[in-house]
């Protein structure tokens, strides 16, 4: 029966994680810490057994200004995905997903909601670069750059894995980074569900509604 390996941090024992280039190929190379779920459980969502620490993050918003990631979402439930505005794919479907999830919430819970998207390719997706691009999806959604290493640092306290940006054999610029989405309580900021790439409109509609709330999906 084939698994797919995601990040976790009940477990301490280094594996190794498929990382995605946005449909540009794939790395096996770095370590990270994982659980197996079996691909045909029906679930969309790991619920992780021990949590995430939020990632202790400044960095600089769509508006050119120092942003806070621990502070500004303090209470809030939140989404953090960690991608590239120029990634043909998997980014631009994961963020859409979860836009259209989040109008299935009430108002008052979408105003609740803090979807923050990490650029991995800070070289190239500039404060105005992603503002232009997340408008396009959802413009209450939360755009970060900055340096690379402190964005790469913060993906993997989550043990999610970022190359730098370099070509491929075609010589196009691709970032190479993990695609799952972490899910942070509002009781607890805690990161303790995970979503993985093949997460659906309906995944995400089924689960936002329990996540807003603190709950397991």
């Amino acid at each position: 029966m084939r698994k797919k390996t995601f990040a976790a941090a009940s477990l301490l024992a280094a594996a190794t994680l498929t990382l995605s280039a946005c449909g540009s190929g794939d790395d096996s190379k770095s370590p990270v810490t994982v659980v197996s779920q079996e691909s045909d459980s029906g679930k969309a969502a790991t619920v992780l057994d021990q949590p995430f620490a939020k990632p202790d993050l400044v960095l600089t918003d769509t508006h050119g200004q120092k942003y806070d990631l621990r502070k500004e979402t303090q209470g809030h439930p939140t989404l953090v995905y960690f991608g590239y505005t120029h990634c043909p794919d998997i980014c631009p479907t994961t963020m859409s997903n979860i836009a259209v999830a989040k109008k299935a919430l009430p108002q008052a819970e979408q105003d609740d909601l803090r979807v923050v998207f990490v650029t991995t390719d800070p070289g190239r997706d500039t404060p105005t670069e992603l503002g232009k691009w997340l408008k396009g999806i959802d413009p209450q959604f939360i755009g970060l750059t900055g340096d690379f290493a402190t964005i790469q640092a913060g993906a993997r306290s989550l043990g999610i894995s970022v190359e730098p940006t370099s070509k491929d054999k075609n010589g196009k610029l691709v970032s190479v980074h993990g695609t799952q989405v972490i899910a942070f309580s509002p009781k607890t900021n805690g990161g303790y569900v995970l979503y993985g790439e093949d997460a659906t409109v309906d995944d995400y509609t089924k689960g936002l509604p329990k996540i807003v709330k603190g709950a397991n999906p």
